[in-house]
């Protein structure tokens, strides 16, 4: 493809060179330039890619795209953009062959929900027999292929490439959560969207967006940005007061989902129970009973923002029941870890004081004893939320273990004391653990997050009715300690803590299986 054909559109201010060159590919990371390739020169809030110019040309670089221009290279065109971010996605999109025109483009966003939500609609569109391709927090998958996701929303350029792939394979349908970052940081922006689909909005991810405001503005990009064409909608949770204020702000027509009655999806006649839940689901044209292994109200939400993409798609309600029941299980939410003692043990993704609250109070509606939570919070990232968390375990937990999540760059026992604010505040005392007591309750800090998921696993009393819940990286297989990855995976730990043959050999041989990969994340 030629570079001329590329900028075609574009608010050149300066440029250098031949702009009749033929492109062979298109990247924002220097690491992956080949010959012949464009290297576009992104600023981030760690990273400036006009650092990286001269790596780029060394690796076959025949053209840049910059922001500023303070060295010419030699036979190396290069071209001067006011927002090579803002730029990126529209290269990426022409580049690729405007992937997103050719297929149904489904975008979910919300502060929790996300990943729930996109496996059960995806359940519903292959029982309708549809080919459906998933970009999400878990990984991207599609056709039976799955590739680990380094970001919820891929950058621009990566996006694209996938969403081509999927095309060539044959996919009808893609659904892609849609972050904030990605959305403020215009990685979706030109994106043909058929569906948008709005969560819930609660606080999270301040230390990116700084406000609520500003969080919340990000995510109703998504909603501004829809087209007024009849086929467009945008599928939107009408209990969240956030939801009536992007109905205001969309151009699109809207389908309303929730428990009032004022929505257009609703649940009727709720029953939960430690094997799933059931309910009537309203709709204009009937209604439908629903099973469901999934537990909890929090899932009767998720489940009703599928089901109105898929009746918004028009498709019928027997298929929507189906595709629902189908759905066993989605990884590291709620997601119960079948083990040798009989324990209920779940393992929740839930990083914020609302995902939290709602994962705790679902597993309290179920608990016959005592309900035990081992819960940290990320280091390098929003600290006003550590109080919060810790005020949420301590009301709604009979033990509480504070331990590390993914501490980053910070101190894990600084991050403990600014959460153990919050449980003391609730009221929750600490104790010394004596294993040879019964049932104790109150809460204890054990930082290493093996030893505090064995101790959960230790004191839990499986006759007197017992949950114990491991929340904050749910599907996650590691722990980011300073800039690496050290491989940990919450399921395994807990068949290792119930599984009293495992030797102890094992443990040291897992403990030193590192991931040696710079950190990347994604809100």
């Amino acid at each position: 493809m030629r570079l001329n054909y590329l900028l075609n559109g574009q608010p050149v201010l300066e440029q250098h060179g031949n702009e009749n060159l033929e492109i062979k590919g298109l990247t924002g990371d220097s690491r992956d330039v080949k010959k012949g390739y464009l290297f576009v020169a992104l600023k981030g809030s760690s990273q400036d890619g006009h650092k990286y110019l001269a790596h780029a040309v060394q690796r076959g670089a025949c053209a840049l795209v910059v922001e500023n221009i303070e060295d010419l290279f030699k036979n190396v065109t290069i071209v001067r953009l006011p927002d090579t971010r803002a730029a990126l996605a529209e290269l990426a999109s022409r580049f690729y062959n405007y992937p997103s025109k050719d297929m149904n483009l489904i975008g979910i966003t919300g502060t929790n929900g996300k990943t729930t939500t996109s496996y059960v609609l995806e359940s519903i569109l292959k029982e309708e027999g549809r080919n459906v391709g998933v970009i999400g927090t878990i990984n991207y998958r599609y056709k039976g292929k799955s590739f680990q996701a380094s970001l919820t929303t891929p950058e621009s350029i990566d996006l694209m490439k996938i969403m081509g792939e999927m095309r060539d394979a044959g996919m009808t349908d893609i659904i892609i959560e849609v972050s904030s970052h990605s959305l403020e940081q215009g990685r979706v922006r030109g994106l043909n969207w058929s569906r948008a689909l709005f969560t819930n909005f609660s606080r999270d991810h301040l230390d990116y967006h700084s406000t609520m405001q500003k969080y919340f503005k990000a995510k109703s990009l998504l909603f501004s940005s829809l087209r007024e064409e009849g086929k467009v909608k945008a599928i939107i949770n009408m209990d969240d007061p956030k939801g009536r204020v992007l109905k205001k702000i969309t151009k699109s027509s809207t389908v309303s989902y929730g428990l009032g009655d004022n929505c257009l999806i609703r649940a009727a006649d709720i029953n939960f129970s430690a094997e799933g839940l059931h309910f009537r689901l309203t709709t204009p044209t009937g209604d439908i009973p629903i099973t469901s292994t999934l537990l909890g109200q929090v899932n009767v939400y998720n489940i009703l923002a599928a089901a109105a993409v898929a009746f918004s798609l028009d498709i019928d309600l027997n298929t929507i029941s189906r595709g629902i029941q189908r759905l066993a299980f989605v990884p590291g939410r709620l997601q119960r870890v079948e083990n040798k003692q009989g324990l209920s043990i779940f393992v929740d993704y839930a990083h914020s004081a609302d995902a939290l609250k709602k994962a705790l109070q679902t597993l309290r509606q179920l608990t016959k004893g005592r309900l035990i939570t081992v819960f940290g919070c990320g280091g390098d990232r929003d600290r006003g939320k550590r109080p919060d968390m810790g005020k949420v375990a301590g009301i709604y937990s009979d033990f509480a273990i504070i331990t590390s999540d993914n501490p980053r760059g910070e101190s894990p026992a600084k991050i403990a004391d600014e959460i153990e604010t919050g449980v003391k505040e609730s009221g929750l005392k600490r104790i010394e653990l004596d294993f040879s007591s019964n049932n104790p309750r109150g809460y204890e800090i054990i930082l290493d997050r093996r030893k505090a998921i064995h101790t959960a696993v230790k004191i839990a009393n499986k006759e007197g009715g017992d949950i114990i819940l491991i929340a904050g990286k749910g599907h996650e297989k590691y722990q980011i300690i300073g800039d690496r990855k050290r491989y940990f995976n919450d399921v395994e730990e807990v068949e290792l803590a119930t599984n009293s043959c495992i030797s102890s050999a094992t443990k040291p041989q897992r403990q030193e299986e590192m991931i040696m990969s710079l950190i990347k994340d994604d809100i």
